[in-house]
This record gives C-alpha cells, structure tokens and sequence, in this order.
C-alpha cells in the first residue's frame, strides 16, 4: 500500500518576541488579562522588511535539509497562508525561485487556521495517486502585518512563525492515516481581512476606515464553533482511519487559545501529558501553529517513532479539519 509520511520537518520563529508586558504598555491590557483568557504569554513578531516568504524559506530548508533530500527532488509546493507577500505571483513561485527546485507545481491556497490540514490531505492524495514522491507544504503567516495594535481584543493573540514538512511516498506501515477537511461558508463574516480586494478596495473606500485593512473577528462566536468543529472532525477523521481517542499517543490543536485546547482535551478524554501545547511563547499563528508545535513536539522526543498523533484545527472562512498521523 501507497502512503505518504512525514519525511522531514523544520519551522522558524522570528527573533523578535513581544510579551505582555510590553503590549501594556501599547493598549489597555494586563499580562493577567491575557494569560487568564487566552494562555499567552508571548510571540514572535517578524522584522519590517522580512515578509511570509522570507520566513518560509528557512522552515521549507530546515525540512528539506531534515529529509535529506535534494531541492529538486520535489514535484510539488503547497504553501498555506492568508499573509502573502503580494496577491499574485504566489508566495509558492516566489519559493519555488529562492530554493531553485525544478519545474514542480507551485501554488498558494488560503484556508486559514486550518491551512496546514488541508495541505496535508491534498498533500496526501497527489502521494497516494503517484502525482508525486515528495511534496514540500510549508505554512508561513506574517500576522502582524494584519493584526491592529490599537485594538486589544486581537492584537494579543496573533504571532509570525512558519513551519514545513516534506511529504514522501513509503510503503512502510507509517504515514498519513486519514484526513478528514470541511467548510462552513455561512460564518464567514466571523473572521476576516475585508479591505483591498475586490469586495472594498481600498481606492473605493470613502471615507477611508483603516480598520478595514486589519483582521476581524467575533471572538466569542469563534469560540463556540471553534470547540464543536475541532473535536468533531477529529472524531471523523479516527473513525475513518478505524481508530478511537483510546489509540491516540498525543493531540497538537491549533495552537489559539489555551481554553479552547483544554475543552478538545476534555472532549478527548485524554490526560494533560497527551495535548501538545507552545501556545504561551508563539502566539496564534495560524496555518503555521500546528507545523511549529509538531517540530518541536519530535525534535523534543515527546513524539517518538511510531506514535499515533492527531492535528486538529479551525480557521477563517469557516474551515475545518483533522490528521491521523503514524510517526
């Protein structure tokens, strides 16, 4: 049988770290506030001039250099993000050039929070149907470059980071087990970036509202969704790979809030020991937290060699989506 496996694995965290402590002293917040309310304690923020591509370009070669195998051994990028450097050519293209891989496909997809799901599973049916032998999907977000500083109910919460793995053809009894990806349109208006495309260009804009250029989102209806789409789809994706929380050695959740981790765990039945968890120093970084989290998870020995990991997440748009990992 045909699987893909995690072949190698690397991510970057900018060296810029914002804390609490300082965000009280550009907003009315507390460290006490947050911590309680979110579980952060700090994030990475990328320099002015260092862009998604930028970041992604030292996760995708840390990976690359993990899996020991040449930049033109892949057939395909997939790059997650809702940050990219510019809206078209791809941040994927822009990849493709800087670690000169051949001729492969090379596209951007935006799903969010759950950006790196979706590419493992679309990752997963090009392995599976022989489109490819090894794919490289990198998740990179320069949040801070959407996130509004004056507005203290978001600017807490998000961080830059990337994170990249390279996906390979095996026949070995490890890999992908199952992915299981969805979508709930009807909530769009919870979560989004309005302002510069097409639905408010800014050019259109009169008189112009520079909050439109920022991230929004309905914290509290986030939440609710967030709980009931995370654990449900995970559910979905153990059934289909002929599991139960009971085979599961660890959890890694979209790294959002503390709480909302805490009631995915509770759901799961699983102990304090079993959920990833590096929320309190990275921040939200949306598609890039569950790539990060998993570096550091194998890197650190906590994940070891035939493990059985479940990825879970939620995102804007609504999206949603869980992994079934062998190690």
């Amino acid at each position: 049988m045909i699987r893909a496996k995690i072949s190698g694995i690397g991510s970057y965290l900018p060296e810029k770290i914002l804390t609490n402590e300082e965000l009280e002293k550009m907003v009315d917040t507390s460290d006490e506030w947050i911590t309680t309310r979110t579980g952060i304690k700090e994030r990475h923020i990328a320099k002015e001039n260092e862009t998604t591509v930028d970041i992604a370009e030292k996760a995708s070669e840390r990976a690359i250099e993990d899996a020991n195998i040449n930049p033109e051994d892949i057939d395909a990028i997939l790059f997650a993000t809702i940050t990219p450097d510019m809206i078209f050519p791809s941040c994927a293209c822009l990849l493709q050039d800087r670690l000169q891989t051949s001729n492969c496909m090379a596209m951007d997809f935006a799903a969010a929070c759950s950006g790196f799901i979706y590419g493992l599973h679309i990752a997963n049916c090009l392995i599976k149907t022989s489109e490819a032998k090894n794919v490289l999907l990198v998740a990179s977000e320069k949040l801070s470059s959407i996130v509004d500083y004056t507005d203290r109910n978001t600017c807490v919460l998000f961080g830059d980071g990337a994170g990249a793995v390279i996906i390979s053809k095996t026949e070995e009894d490890r890999g992908i087990l199952s992915t299981y990806i969805g979508s709930d349109g009807s909530k769009a208006e919870l979560l989004k970036k309005e302002g510069g495309a097409t639905r408010l260009p800014f050019n259109k804009m009169s008189p112009f509202d520079y909050k439109k250029q920022y991230l929004y989102m309905d914290g509290k209806a986030i939440f609710k969704s967030a709980v009931q789409r995370m654990t449900e789809s995970l559910s979905f994706a153990l059934n289909k790979a002929n599991l139960t929380f009971n085979d599961l050695d660890m959890i890694i959740p979209h790294q959002a809030n503390l709480r909302i981790i805490e009631m995915v765990r509770e759901y799961g039945k699983l102990k304090e020991n079993q959920v990833f968890v590096n929320l309190h120093k990275t921040g939200n970084t949306s598609a890039a937290s569950i790539p990060i989290a998993l570096d550091e998870a194998i890197k650190s020995g906590k994940l070891k060699k035939d493990n059985v990991v479940g990825l879970t997440a939620f995102g804007g748009g609504l999206t949603f989506g869980s992994a079934i990992i062998k190690i």
